[in-house]
């Protein structure tokens, strides 16, 4: 029978970088791809909702302001949430890793929520702009068509306040929408540690 002496002192152990990414695309594209279901799922649902609030035979709509205003908002919501799904399946889907810091995992975690989210921003915006390129032929042959009224100061100056406050919040839309998937994705890896 073999003793263990207790009074030997520890032998630190060398530590050894692994050769091996700690990226795992796998759970990234099946988060980016997720999110992008999500989105599509909800951008489907908002004009169902949106719609029921108006009646061509009612008098009490609401104002095409306060329409504007709760699609904006919806669209906002949608992205954060798909941002949410993208994160935390990127999360949970990776492989466990067995030696590492809590940190580095948790750090790890927040990238692969991160890169969900920046892979299906960049396809949804490959859709859109896709979308975009197909309607602005169609808006081109028909403004060449002669209009006869002119673009006004008063109108061209609102139309420019419009697209200010639509860049300025979806920018700030889509840094919170990061920030939401990159807390989802490490909310995901620690599910996944848990099983």
């Amino acid at each position: 029978m073999a003793r263990i002496d207790e009074t030997a002192a520890p032998v630190a152990e060398k530590s050894v970088e692994s050769s091996a990414s700690a990226v795992e695309w796998a759970s990234i594209f099946g988060g980016a791809l997720a999110a992008l279901g999500v989105t599509a799922i909800l951008l489907t649902l908002g004009p169902g909702l949106g719609l029921t609030t108006v009646s061509p035979w009612s008098f009490n709509n609401p104002s095409p302001t306060t329409f504007g205003t709760v699609a904006a908002i919806w669209l906002v919501v949608t992205q954060w949430l798909s941002s949410a799904f993208g994160g935390y399946l990127a999360g949970r889907l990776r492989t466990k890793w067995v030696g590492i810091r809590t940190e580095e995992v948790f750090f790890r975690d927040t990238a692969h929520g991160l890169l969900a989210w920046a892979l299906a921003t960049l396809l949804m915006a490959t859709l859109v702009t896709l979308g975009s390129a197909a309607t602005a032929g169609v808006a081109a042959a028909a403004a060449s068509a002669p209009s006869g009224t002119p673009v006004s100061p008063e109108a061209a100056d609102q139309a420019r306040k419009i697209a200010v406050a639509f860049a300025f919040t979806t920018s700030l839309s889509l840094l919170i929408g990061a920030f939401v998937a990159s807390a989802a994705g490490a909310l995901g890896g620690f599910h996944r540690d848990e099983a």
